[in-house]
């Protein structure tokens, strides 16, 4: 049996960046809750309840990318790397939450809108926008493959653009005097935030449940071992997600006894990576028939 663990790599966790972008954002949203209320505008404290929610969700991520940190003990053998599954898929429950909230209190709005001073608005959304721009910049490195990661970027981003609104909807009630903007940008936050959060909510329960990562095909990784030389067969593959970046996978193949054993393994190791991103393989080579292949199970083609 061999396994492709190169436990020498560890992956780069982004725990200052996570502390960065979660106090600027606390700072900021304490800030426009302010305004929010001294305005009585629903477009800023709606965005401020936004923000609040996302400052929730870094600071998850945040504790999740420390304890990933943690070296694997003889319980926890994989360390802690899945808190980085698990906040994501808590930071999505809670935009749907907030995502309600706003909803209620915008439609509550539409009757009477109240007067809002536009300037304010205006100002304290163009903050926003810078504020949630550089954030999303510290998210940005590596976060195609950090799911944890990557939440923070996507909610940052998404923050950006609702504040942008915010601003649009400050323009209209000072060139126009059209007060109903205010609760209509809230109704547009609440609908960026639920598309968001679902979206999330989808990919971190998925992974949560050890499904095999989007980016990455089963009947392509099994084509590939398919076709390896000698490979007369590949069954029990299993792919799923680790977390902070790393993709498990084990499979058992049936090849002949031959005498490059070692380097058929190492070799195979190091492709799944370059192709797949695969940094964790378990391989298992049986010799003779393959027995009690489940459902999904392939031979290579010939």
């Amino acid at each position: 049996m061999g396994a492709g663990h190169d436990h020498s790599e560890v992956h780069a966790h982004p725990t200052r960046a996570f502390a960065v972008a979660t106090l600027v954002n606390l700072a900021y949203t304490a800030v426009e809750a302010w305004y929010g209320f001294a305005t009585d505008s629903l477009a800023l404290l709606s965005d401020a309840l936004h923000n609040l929610g996302d400052v929730a969700g870094l600071a998850l991520a945040w504790g999740a990318a420390v304890l990933a940190r943690r070296a694997p003990t003889s319980t926890h053998t994989y360390g802690w790397r899945r808190a980085t599954l698990l906040s994501p898929l808590a930071n999505a429950l809670l935009l749907v939450g907030f995502a309600g909230a706003l909803v209620w209190e915008a439609v509550q709005r539409f009757g009477a809108p109240p007067q809002v001073p536009a300037v304010p608005v205006m100002a304290v959304a163009a903050v926003g926008i810078v504020v949630n721009l550089l954030a999303a910049k510290l998210m940005h490195a590596g976060h195609e493959h950090d799911l944890n990661r990557r939440a923070a970027f996507l909610h940052l981003m998404a923050d950006a653009a609702v504040s942008l609104a915010a601003v649009l909807a400050g323009l209209g009630m000072w060139a126009l005097g059209w007060r109903w903007l205010d609760p209509a940008t809230a109704l547009l936050i609440s609908a960026v935030v639920a598309v968001s959060a679902f979206g999330l909510l989808r990919e971190s329960f998925n992974a949560a449940m050890d499904a095999v990562p989007a980016r990455i095909e089963r009947t392509d990784v099994a084509d590939f071992l398919g076709s390896q030389p000698g490979v007369q067969a590949v069954h029990h593959l299993h792919i799923w997600s680790l977390g902070a970046g790393e993709i498990a996978m084990t499979a058992h193949l049936v090849r002949p006894a031959v005498d490059d054993h070692d380097a058929f393994l190492d070799r195979i190791c190091h492709e799944l990576d370059e192709r797949f991103g695969i940094n964790h393989p378990t391989l298992q080579v049986e010799h003779g028939a393959a027995c009690e292949h489940d459902a999904h199970d392939r031979a290579p083609h010939h």
